[in-house]
């Protein structure tokens, strides 16, 4: 680990009311030191108790002026990165703060690295590598879900039951290790009985975790969800609708839409990553058909469909082309210009796709769900009754959302929930262990097997927290922080 002191900018780049220079090292406070003068003209900045703010001013070597600053003195080891920092709290702006921290740099100190002061945080000891993680989630958290989660996950909710699990399983390690060594005192007489217990519990323990993380994953990144349709039936309408303004160009002409256009859309507590794509027909077009292939090949990795048919018109080839695509998709056909005449009702298009799909399509026609008791109901295909001009069905969409893909919920308020791919595969490998060491017992296999899939299991547990990881794996998380976090 290098512990040379480092700087950086704290805050946002651009003009604002206050910006922030961090510097944090073994020389943080002398560096500091050297260009800070307060009020009398001196100042003994190691002086100073740690978390306290003093009024001053930096200076160039020259002695001018540069800005009048408050100063925060932070000592060690209680600081965010546990050694000496100091931040330079002075007026915002671009120019000001490129100024004072190449002042900071002239002094003595050095440009951090991208998530450099979370990074000594974590080789530091403050916080292990799954509360370093949720620092950057937090800041990049896109709706209130993912937010209140990463600050659980920051004050351990995630780090504490990987903890607690690991310390269950280290008990039987150490047991199965001692009466293997000290036969004569420890005995491992009806043993298999008792650690097959231990192992059901930790399995189950595994599962609810990661049922949480696909569900996790997509509250923290979005659902991402591709809208698709024939030509002119109202997708840019609905984009434009869900985005609250006019980011797509609308026209009565078909075809307008060529390529994709990409929005992030809040709706309350669900983000969507949502895709506007070309209508998709039959064309000798070249340009269109390029557009209409491109349309179908990114529905392929959506995780919700949002269909958009025109009811005031016929259903036609198109239509049922459409239908094959996303029969074994999530979707939701939003029947679209109920404002107009219908010339399509949802029972012709119900029926078109159980013929289609092979199962009974619902309706959602309210803030409940009304579906029909059939046995071949297919949960994958909802309905919903729309106008993007008049803004109505919105509501219907985002609670059948909500239904669809958190059971109506979107709670975890007494649960740890896993929003990362990285925990995600390591809770994979650990479940596998864990199974493992059920198949020797199940099989009568000596304890060394035992022994082995337990030290596995404990081993990818650890990865979670940063117990088991390496230098790449740290470096390669921290590259993705921004430069003074």
């Amino acid at each position: 680990m290098r512990t040379d002191t480092i700087a950086a900018i704290a805050t946002a780049l651009s003009d604002s009311g206050i910006g922030i220079i961090r510097v944090s090292g073994e020389e943080a406070i002398p560096i500091v030191h050297k260009i800070y003068r307060n009020k009398k003209n001196q100042a003994v900045l190691s002086d100073y108790h740690s978390h306290t703010i003093h009024y001053g001013f930096i200076i160039e070597k020259n002695g001018d002026l540069i800005d009048e600053v408050m100063v925060s003195v932070m000592k060690s080891p209680h600081s965010y990165t546990t050694e000496d920092t100091v931040e330079i709290n002075c007026h915002g702006g671009a120019l000001m703060m490129k100024k004072i921290l190449m002042t900071v740099i002239e002094a003595g100190a050095r440009l951090a690295e991208p998530g450099e002061f979370t990074k000594r945080a974590f080789l530091n000891g403050r916080m292990d590598l799954s509360r370093a993680e949720a620092v950057m989630d937090m800041i990049h958290a896109k709706n209130q879900f993912a937010l209140k989660s990463s600050i659980k996950q920051l004050r351990g909710s995630v780090s504490d039951k990987i903890k607690e699990l690991r310390k269950k399983i280290l008990y039987e390690i150490a047991f199965i290790e001692s009466a293997l060594d000290d036969p004569e005192h420890i005995s491992l007489d009806g043993y298999e009985e008792r650690l097959s217990g231990q192992v059901s519990y930790l399995l189950k323990e595994l599962e609810k975790l990661l049922e949480s993380a696909d569900n996790g994953k997509m509250m923290k990144e979005g659902i991402r969800t591709v809208i698709v349709g024939k030509p002119n039936v109202g997708k840019s309408s609905l984009l434009n609708l869900l985005v609250g303004q006019d980011r797509a160009i609308v026209t009565n002409v078909a075809g307008t839409t060529r390529d994709t256009l990409e929005e992030t859309v809040n709706l309350g507590d669900i983000t969507l990553h949502v895709i506007d794509t070309a209508g998709i027909r039959s064309t000798e077009d070249v340009v269109e058909k390029i557009g209409v292939e491109k349309a179908k090949t990114i529905s392929e990795d959506a995780d919700l469909i949002l269909y958009v048919m025109d009811t005031s018109i016929p259903i036609d080839d198109n239509d049922k082309d459409i239908m094959r695509m996303i029969k074994d998709k999530k979707t939701i056909i939003l029947l679209n210009k109920s404002d107009l005449d219908e010339v399509v009702d949802q029972s012709s298009v119900a029926d078109l796709l159980s013929e289609i799909t092979k199962k009974s399509i619902s309706l959602y026609v309210s803030s409940e769900m009304n579906y029909e008791e059939e046995k071949q109901q297919d949960e994958n295909i909802h309905m919903v009754k729309f106008s993007a001009k008049e803004n109505n069905g919105l509501d219907s969409l985002v609670g059948l959302i909500r239904k669809m893909f958190f059971h109506g919920r979107i709670s975890y308020d007494n649960e740890v929930c896993i929003t990362s791919s990285r925990h995600k595969e390591a809770l994979l490998e650990t479940l596998d262990s864990m199974n493992q060491v059920r198949a020797s017992l199940e099989n009568g296999m000596p304890e060394d097997f035992y022994s082995i899939d337990l030290m596995n299991a404990y081993a990818s547990l650890g990865r979670i927290i940063g117990e088991e990881v390496g230098d790449d794996l740290v470096n390669e998380i921290f590259s993705k922080f921004c430069m003074g976090k």
